[in-house]
């Protein structure tokens, strides 16, 4: 929701790695069909260029969408794993009204690895939320302590442990 600015740690990676950002039709006013959607794209165009495994990157209502779209499409297969960081509470009052359409989030165990990290204050959701949708996801948790919502305004910088937890995944597949 609203993009990644240009020192978000997504942003950065995508400029150092080369990684693909899922580019949504509107960063303000979210809809999940059309995220929903645009992300299967995105994953079907890279299954069928076969370069390598598909690992996902997913920030903040980027979490909900991998859930949701890992709920309902068929081709979650070509997920190698998901690093989930800073999921918002969507069942929350606030957020709700923020972003409508949104809740309840999918709450299915993802048929791929996946690690959620979250932090101890982050405005948009508690901990314990998050803790909760690790378990309903069946993914590993990491609470990193007071970092608010994990993004540039944490002052990450290229967040070189978080890329070691995304590769990780790759590793945990064999790839």
């Amino acid at each position: 929701w609203q993009g990644s600015g240009p020192e978000h740690w997504q942003t950065r990676w995508e400029q150092r790695y080369g990684y693909q950002r899922v580019e949504q039709h509107d960063w303000q006013r979210p809809l999940r069909g059309d995220w929903t959607a645009r992300l299967e794209e995105v994953v079907l165009a890279h299954a069928a260029e076969n370069t390598g495994p598909i690992l996902l990157a997913a920030h903040s209502l980027g979490c909900i969408l991998t859930a949701w779209w890992a709920a309902h499409s068929r081709h979650a297969h070509h997920v190698a794993g998901a690093l989930l960081v800073a999921p918002p509470d969507i069942e929350r009052d606030d957020n709700r009204q923020q972003i409508p359409g949104w809740s309840p989030p999918a709450r299915q165990r993802l048929p791929f690895p996946a690690v959620l990290v979250a932090s101890s204050d982050d405005p948009f959701g508690s901990a314990e939320s998050a803790s909760r949708l690790a378990v309903d996801w069946g993914a590993d948790f990491l609470n990193l302590g007071p970092l608010g919502h994990i993004n540039a305004d944490s002052g990450l910088g290229d967040w070189d442990a978080g890329h070691a937890l995304l590769l990780g995944l790759a590793l945990e597949q064999g790839e």
